[in-house]
């Protein structure tokens, strides 16, 4: 009975791993929770089990059920036929997965973790946004933790081209972490995907708990995007975990002189795929997503000098000086031209006078 479960989930000194073996020992949740002899369960020490016998006496099995779902909260419990079947295949699974929103509309045969530094560069946060608007209107459900930085980068993405999301939380749902994220913790639980957590509601986001959370967005998904990382980083953990649960890892290239991109190097060094747009998550998974590229010539209603001007900042950003050299254009029809690509949303301005293209380029 779901009950049991979250009785379970609610005893904050133990963990989803010491559920497992009761529930694989005794082969049914009730009676795993009820049990009071524990020494012929294989490698469980006298002092968890008299631990939990002593915290399991002050659980009032109804009353967690009611904390839960009084609180609004859905949840999968691990014997559930609807837990997501990734997850249930990695180490040590969630026993309990907390969550608001719509998992259900949420495509788990089409997911994508995506992971990277809470310190992010500019660069790596305009690069992952480039690859995620490249996978616009397609089925893929992009997976990250909803930390600051790499995190947020990715479910903004998503959420602004139409793609399903799914935020894994290190904490219950009474916290929301970091508070600055609260407002997409909404949008997300408002139809556009699920906040997740194996954690009980009242827990909170202790420093420990982040990287055990990592777990469960490498295992929901098939593989997983690192967009920037160091060598001592979450990012790096999660990648880990990817690899030790058999699932694809794949790499943003950065500059090789930013720190938080020595850890993506070690990565392709050692077989994680490259990726620079959208087709390379395609090959990698194996995966036949139909997906429109966006070229030069299909930009809305360019006139001559326009894709000119669209032209010249291919590479790099460039300032106004820089432009009429490129273009020969009088410095009145530049201007007035960017100000109407601007609106048109194909390019923007940066750093003064500096512009840069938005829209996503073809990959090829």
């Amino acid at each position: 009975m779901s009950k049991y479960w979250i009785a379970f989930s609610s005893i904050e000194e133990i963990d989803s791993a010491f559920t497992q073996r009761l529930y694989n020992y005794f082969g049914d949740i009730e009676t795993a929770f009820n049990a009071n002899d524990l020494s012929a369960i294989d490698g469980l020490s006298v002092k968890k089990a008299e631990n939990f016998l002593r915290l399991r006496d002050k659980v009032d099995v109804d009353k967690v059920l009611n904390e839960v779902e009084n609180r609004g909260i859905s949840y999968l419990t691990f014997d559930d036929e609807n837990y997501p079947y990734m997850l249930k295949n990695i180490d040590n699974p969630p026993s309990v997965l907390y969550y608001k929103g719509d998992l259900q509309k949420c495509n788990l045969e089409r997911t994508l973790a995506v992971v990277g530094s809470r310190r992010a560069t500019r660069y790596a946060k305009e690069a992952l946004t480039k690859i995620i608007s490249e996978l616009g209107g397609t089925d893929i459900c992009i997976v990250s933790g909803l930390a600051t930085g790499i995190d947020t980068t990715a479910h903004v993405a998503a959420l602004e081209n139409n793609l399903k999301t799914i935020g894994v939380i290190a904490s219950g749902f009474d916290y929301t972490y970091p508070a600055a994220n609260k407002e997409l913790y909404k949008k997300i639980e408002d139809g556009n995907g699920a906040v997740v957590t194996e954690y009980f509601p009242t827990f909170q986001p202790i420093k420990f708990r982040f990287p055990q959370r990592n777990r469960i967005v490498s295992g929901l998904s098939y593989g997983t995007l690192v967009a920037e990382a160091s060598l001592k980083s979450g990012a790096l953990i999660t990648a880990n975990l990817t690899l030790e649960q058999g699932r694809e890892l794949m790499c943003i290239p950065g500059l090789i002189t930013n720190p938080n991109t020595e850890g993506i190097y070690k990565l392709l060094k050692n077989g994680a795929s490259l990726v620079t747009c959208a087709d390379d998550i395609l090959e990698t998974l194996g995966w036949e997503v139909k997906i429109e590229q966006q070229n030069l010539f299909g930009l809305p209603d360019l006139s001559d000098d326009e894709k000119m001007i669209y032209e010249a900042l291919e590479i790099e950003e460039k300032c106004v000086d820089e432009l009429q050299v490129f273009t020969k254009l009088s410095i009145d029809n530049l201007l007035m031209y960017l100000t109407t690509m601007e609106l048109k949303g194909i390019i923007k301005q940066v750093d003064g006078d500096r512009y840069k293209r938005v829209a996503p380029v073809n990959c090829s």
